[in-house]
């Protein structure tokens, strides 16, 4: 077998797999500037890099308990800054199945990547409903541009 081969078949069974899982997850925003990617009945949630810019340097983050059922709405978090202080809201009702507790010890990780290795917390949602009530980037885009 020529390495051309072996090359593939890793490829397509090893990489590619892993590669496509990552390109089906739903980005999904909500009014109050968190974002939450959908996956597989988990979402995965954070401020926006609009949110975090608009903060200035954080300084303090407080991310909700693993286990805690939250409710649609819910206050479950604070993202402090050197300009102020903001709540964290939760995007859909369920139960909280992560927290992100490096951003905790580490703050500068929002501001330098908000919608990636900043992300606060994962919650495994009950309801699909409330996930299509979430916006959508370009609807959130427009929401954005209203602000300035």
């Amino acid at each position: 077998m020529s390495f051309r081969l072996l090359t593939k078949s890793f490829i397509s069974h090893r990489i590619a797999p892993t590669l496509s899982a990552r390109f089906y997850a739903t980005k999904k925003y909500t009014a109050s500037h968190e974002w939450i990617a959908i996956d597989n009945g988990v979402g995965t949630v954070g401020i926006t890099d609009y949110a975090q810019s608009s903060l200035g340097d954080i300084v303090y983050v407080e991310v909700p308990e693993v286990g805690s059922q939250v409710e649609l709405d819910e206050t479950v978090g604070v993202v402090e800054s050197v300009k102020s202080t903001s709540d964290i809201y939760t995007p859909l009702s369920g139960e909280i199945v992560e927290s992100n507790e490096s951003v905790v010890g580490n703050t500068k990780i929002i501001n330098k990547a908000a919608e990636t290795d900043g992300w606060l917390f994962k919650v495994k949602f009950s309801s699909q409903e409330e996930v299509d009530n979430l916006l959508d980037e370009a609807a959130y885009k427009k929401l954005t541009e209203a602000d300035h």
